[in-house]
């Protein structure tokens, strides 16, 4: 069976699809057309009834004068809702520690490749660690290699200047940030394994946040 067909053989009612955007006062939205074109492409792969207008929905749910997290949720029959809360952009001298988790990836299953509210894995992951332990908590897959963090992709500054970030062959969402890294040339995609996190810089992000500076803490 493809991929494909496993991704729709697991769908469920109260499955849905996320992106997480934020938003500026004058500006507007960061990366929309970015955000809305990998959400067409999940609709198609996972066979969800397109929404009317998402774009519409997100700009009547924001306005006012400070930037916002904005999340678009859209279930599996193409009705949407858009939540917004304050966001507070990181300190600029922030430096997220990054443990390594237990728990385990499947670089075959489809579903990594999409943002859904399927996020058990990613859960069990972070309950591994408390808050005060780590920022951010990465995930290998079943062959040893870095896909992820539960909630941003992973880069690692190689001796070219060039962020490394693992591949989508090892199983994790192509995030936004990362693609307009690729895209830009600021970083390349290549299997990674916990090795290449030593005596390099490192750095997690997403479209949210950006990229953020991280350590990997002793023990991880």
């Amino acid at each position: 069976m493809s991929s494909q067909g496993k991704v729709r053989d697991r769908q469920s009612g109260d499955l849905a699809l996320i992106e997480t955007m934020r938003w500026e006062p004058g500006t507007g939205f960061l990366r929309l057309d970015q955000h809305l074109r990998r959400l067409r492409r999940s609709i198609d792969a996972l066979g969800f009834l397109p929404p009317v207008d998402p774009a519409t929905a997100l700009q009547l749910a924001t306005g006012g004068d400070q930037p916002l997290r904005v999340r678009l949720a859209v279930t599996y029959r193409g009705k949407t809702e858009v939540t917004t809360t304050p966001f507070e952009p990181e300190p600029v001298d922030k430096i997220w520690r990054l443990r390594i988790a237990k728990q385990r990836l499947s670089a075959d299953d489809a579903f990594l490749r999409h943002k859904t509210t399927r996020r058990d894995a990613y859960d069990a992951a972070r309950a591994e660690f408390l808050r005060e332990e780590a920022d951010e908590v990465l995930l290998l897959n079943e062959r040893g290699e870095l896909c992820e963090g539960t909630i941003t992709n992973l880069f690692v500054e190689g001796a070219d200047g060039i962020l490394l970030t693992p591949g989508i062959s090892s199983g994790l969402l192509p995030g936004i940030l990362r693609a307009e890294l690729i895209r830009d040339g600021k970083a390349r995609a290549e299997v990674l394994k916990p090795a290449a996190l030593a005596n390099r810089r490192l750095f997690v992000g997403n479209s949210l946040r950006g990229l953020i500076p991280a350590e990997l803490l002793d023990g991880s």
